[in-house]
């Protein structure tokens, strides 16, 4: 069953369950008739521009970044709900759901490993036992004429678990229970209107838990709840991976929510990862001039800290995804390249810097470290 894309080559190590490598994900612009015409190249929105990065067993990792800056878009290209450009997204499965796939026509890889990227459109479905989703918005996530049973027990018949009826309500009852909505009977009559805003995302976490899948992306799934709900959703999220073993891709604009449940932080910039590390590193000692921005913009309560923070604010707007800047696409915004414009303006404007790792698991995308 398996086949190796390439000899000696390991694709995914032994604790790491997902590897992306130059993943792109550009959207075409319509063009009018004139541009058909007169044969202008079509333009894309390049929302992921070629990033790569891996995810451990059991691990929190962190996609943080401004609005518009290509995380959600990240995620959603991790199970396959928007179309790939290009880039490989390895991916181990559990054994079943691996000869499932292999028996839709998916390519298996050395040690077990599929490309996601490159999975035919049969191999969509099997892949979801093993790649969930968590969104943003609870109540949108979910079909308001659904009771929260037959939003629950739908997964597994799509997937055909559970035999009957009874089954398939016993795993109901487990995971409502194991989201801490008990007792079970008295919610699964109930509809997403009649829940408030945290039972509703609990009732979110359960959907994408009751498959029991190794990965799950979880899209800021604590920015629409109030501040008294967050904690105990976070808690929950860490309950779940230490009993079921999942790993999470968190995607979040909250570097403070990134600081208490992310294991590993990627910082996105318009479609590109420039800084990359241990969570706490990452935040205690930025090196990238919009890290240090996004840090230096979470609220500190405590007035001597506040003394000890560096002031740094950014410049304008993101730019347009369509007219991407040469060189450092955050360039135009960078109080760094401004202070220091004599030594920095052969690179920065011209281009691109390399991803470099500036100290042991700590990477960094500027030209301030790779001259």
């Amino acid at each position: 069953m398996e086949r190796a894309v390439e000899a000696g080559r390991e694709l995914l190590g032994p604790d790491e369950i997902l590897r992306v490598e130059d993943l792109r994900v550009w959207f075409p612009l319509r063009r009018g008739i004139i541009d058909i015409i007169t044969g202008k190249p079509r333009r894309y929105v390049r929302a992921v521009d070629g990033i790569s990065f891996t995810v451990k067993k059991k691990e929190v990792f962190c996609l943080v970044g401004e609005s518009g800056c290509g995380k959600t878009t990240t995620g959603k290209a991790i199970i396959r709900l928007v179309p790939i450009v290009g880039g490989h997204i390895y991916f181990r499965p559990n054994r079943s759901v691996l000869e499932d796939l292999w028996g839709h026509g998916a390519e298996v890889l050395e040690g077990g490993v599929v490309d996601i990227a490159a999975l035919p459109e049969t191999a969509i479905k099997p892949l979801r036992r093993s790649v969930q989703m968590i969104y943003q918005d609870p109540y949108g996530s979910l079909n308001p004429r659904f009771t929260i049973e037959q939003t629950l027990e739908e997964p597994l018949i799509i997937h055909g678990l559970g035999f009957t009826r009874e089954e398939r309500v016993e795993l109901v009852a487990r995971i409502l229970e194991a989201v801490r909505l008990v007792p079970p009977e008295d919610f699964m009559g109930r509809y997403p209107h009649q829940l408030s805003g945290g039972q509703r995302q609990r009732v979110a976490i359960a959907r994408a838990m009751i498959l029991n899948p190794e990965l799950v992306v979880a899209d800021e799934p604590v920015s629409m709840l109030d501040v008294s709900i967050r904690a105990e959703i976070l808690e929950l999220l860490m309950d779940l991976r230490e009993r079921l073993g999942v790993s999470y891709i968190f995607i979040t604009h909250d570097l403070a929510v990134a600081r208490y449940i992310c294991d590993r932080i990627a910082v996105m910039y318009l479609g590109k990862i420039v800084e990359l590390g241990d969570a706490r590193r990452v935040i205690e000692h930025p090196y990238h001039p919009y890290t240090q921005a996004l840090i230096a913009a979470i609220p500190e309560p405590d007035p001597e800290n506040r003394k000890k923070m560096r002031n740094i604010r950014i410049k304008g707007e993101v730019p347009s995804a369509v007219n991407i800047p040469p060189g450092c696409r955050f360039h135009p915004r960078c109080v760094a390249f401004d202070e220091k414009r004599s030594e920095l303006e052969a690179y920065c404007p011209r281009r691109e810097p390399p991803f470099e790792e500036v100290e042991k698991g700590h990477y960094v995308s500027c030209w301030l470290y790779s001259r």
